[in-house]
């Protein structure tokens, strides 16, 4: 298992947090998700086997926000 610390652009409120919280956790390989609107980021754990970087990023961004 990897942690990765994301920053997340475009939150406003909690609802903006539960959908990202919803579409990481979501996420095949995804272990846990902690998502905080004051610091502008998701933290995950997540099997590197299962997915990458690049599929968080992009379920992020489907999700309509700006993954950093």
């Amino acid at each position: 298992m990897e942690r990765l610390v994301l920053g997340i652009a475009g939150m406003s409120c909690q609802s903006c947090v539960n959908s990202v919280t919803t579409v990481l956790a979501d996420t095949p390989g995804v272990a846990e998700v902690e998502v905080s609107l004051p610091a502008a980021r998701a933290i995950i754990v997540y099997d590197p086997a299962r997915t990458s970087l690049a599929d968080l990023r992009r379920v992020v961004t489907d999700a309509g926000f700006d993954p950093s």
